[in-house]
């Protein structure tokens, strides 16, 4: 089985003024990861806002990233949604359009815990060829014992941990001792990560400071440590700020200031207020976003 590793981004999803998903930013913001040489793409998930897009924008992300990655790095894309057949419809898409794997939140609408197992059954095998992570958020559901209820899936490579606890992702991590990728989902603890299991990591932020997060890994794996730390509490200075200001909103503003204009967030999510605009540049500029940025 195929094995990752390092940063992706998880990629934002662009929108036009009128609200439609904006392909050609797609495409830049697919080029420019590229070129900073992170090690694959992650589509539609939290920070994508699949959640709140259709089938058919969902789809055509993929379609868009896929041609413009061209097998030259792996791309990983969220099918998750409340209805199986939906899910499963953009697992065989992704699959038709080259994605290597795909990845799934636990089902948003759950009346019985027993359903979580056989709602990620029946999507692995339907592409059973393709490398499947559950997309695991940290909280007051026993992860450690729903991966290992999930071993048994011939394509389960690993999974994407979102959580606080390193003690609990280490656990997971644990559970294989070959042919096993954890990603890290928490961007303020992408060393801790690391340091307790993980392959790699896949987060919003990746898509502000890609070098950044890159250099961090390459340090990690160097044995120097004390460069990785300094990394993250940059890093996570620049976090900081912008959950001060409205995470989703200071985020899309923060990739309009690096030249991707990739329009408002979706309702539920709340756009960064045009009377903050100038506040939140010099808070980023006070952190030295920019310069990571750069990076």
């Amino acid at each position: 089985m195929q094995t990752l590793h390092g940063t992706m981004p998880a990629l934002v999803t662009p929108f036009t003024p009128d609200n439609q998903v904006n392909v050609a930013v797609v495409r830049d913001l697919a080029d420019h990861f590229i070129a900073k040489q992170v090690n694959g793409l992650y589509l539609c998930g939290s920070t994508g806002e699949g959640a709140f897009m259709s089938a058919e924008e969902r789809q055509s992300v993929v379609e868009t990233v896929c041609a413009r990655a061209n097998g030259r790095v792996p791309v990983l894309v969220h099918v998750g949604a409340a209805a199986l057949g939906d899910a499963i419809r953009l697992a065989q898409h992704a699959r038709a359009h080259g994605a290597v794997g795909i990845s799934s939140i636990l089902p948003p609408v759950l009346y019985d815990a027993r359903g979580v197992v056989a709602y990620f059954e029946n999507l692995a095998a339907a592409v059973p060829e393709m490398l499947f992570f559950p997309y695991i958020f940290g909280g007051t559901r026993d992860a450690v014992a729903l991966m290992r209820d999930l071993l048994p899936l011939p394509n389960l490579a690993g999974t994407k941990y979102t959580g606080p606890d390193m003690y609990e992702m280490s656990r997971i991590a644990a559970l294989r001792e070959q042919g096993w990728t954890i990603f890290s989902g928490m961007d303020e603890q992408c060393l801790f990560g690391r340091m307790f299991g993980a392959c790699g990591n896949i987060g919003s932020t990746v898509n502000l400071m890609p070098g950044a997060y890159v250099t961090l890994h390459r340090a990690f794996e160097s044995g120097d440590w004390a460069h990785a730390l300094d990394l993250q509490k940059r890093i996570n200075r620049v976090i900081a700020t912008l959950l001060d200001f409205g995470f989703t909103g200071a985020f899309k503003t923060a990739l309009q200031f690096l030249g991707f204009d990739c329009g408002q967030p979706r309702v539920p999510n709340v756009p960064l207020p045009e009377s903050k605009r100038a506040d939140l540049r010099a808070a980023l500029q006070a952190v030295v976003f920019f310069e990571l940025a750069a990076m």
